[in-house]
Order: structure tokens, then sequence, then C-alpha cells
């Protein structure tokens, strides 16, 4: 029985890999709520605004699987217009996944990631977006 569930995990983890098609074909846009306020609780009152923007960084890299990610400055400010400790408890975001044109660049891809004016972002789902 052991080995079973080795050779599972082993073929779900090779199964899900990012350089299928090749990179230049993965660009691509969707839209996220994110719901920083379970990824914020218990973090210092000081922290909070930080840790939100550090978190929404971890949130496009896992979502896209790119490490270079790159916020708006809109979403920044969206972040801390409440202040250091009021973040919003969610944030409707468009992560865009584009293609990296600068020289001597270490990936070919990065994602952007730019925030989405809504009235209330709970209950809404994931859609892809065309740019």
């Amino acid at each position: 029985m052991r080995n079973h569930k080795d050779n599972t995990s082993n073929k779900m983890s090779s199964g899900k890999k990012t350089s299928g098609k090749g990179a230049l074909e993965q660009v691509v846009a969707r839209e996220y709520t994110i719901h920083l306020h379970k990824r914020l609780h218990g973090a210092t009152f000081k922290k909070r605004a930080p840790k939100a923007i550090k978190e929404i960084k971890e949130f496009a890299h896992k979502t896209m699987g790119t490490s270079d990610v790159r916020l708006d400055p809109q979403l920044n400010k969206k972040v801390w217009e409440q202040g250091v400790k009021g973040v919003p408890y969610r944030i409707r975001v468009r992560i865009s996944r584009r293609r990296n044109d600068e020289e001597g660049a270490k990936e070919k891809l990065y994602s952007y990631v730019q925030a989405v004016n809504v009235k209330n972002p709970k209950g809404l789902v994931t859609t892809v977006v065309e740019e």
C-alpha cells in the first residue's frame, strides 16, 4: 500500500509542468478575488499592509507560476488606502502573465498584478480576461 501512494504522488507532481507548449504561448490574464483577511489573521497591526503586499505577490507567484511578480502602483494605493492597519478584507485583482522583453532577463515571462474596481468582491469567481 505504501508504494502505491508514493507512485501516485510522483505521478501527480510530474504531470503538472508549466513549460508544456512553450512559454510564449502562455500569455494570459485572469481576474481573481484574494481573501486578504484570512491571510493576515494574527498579523501585527503595523505589519498588516506590508504583509498584504507580500501575500498578493505570493498568490500571483503560485497561480501564474512566475517568480517575477510586479505590482501596479494603483494596487499598492488601494491596499494602503485605509492605512497600515485597515487593509481591505477582500480585493479583486487582474493578474496578467506577460512576455519579458528586457535584454538579459532570467525568465521569459512575468506576472503583472492590477486592482479591479468592484463594489463588492465577495462571491465573484475567477474569470479569464481578453486583453
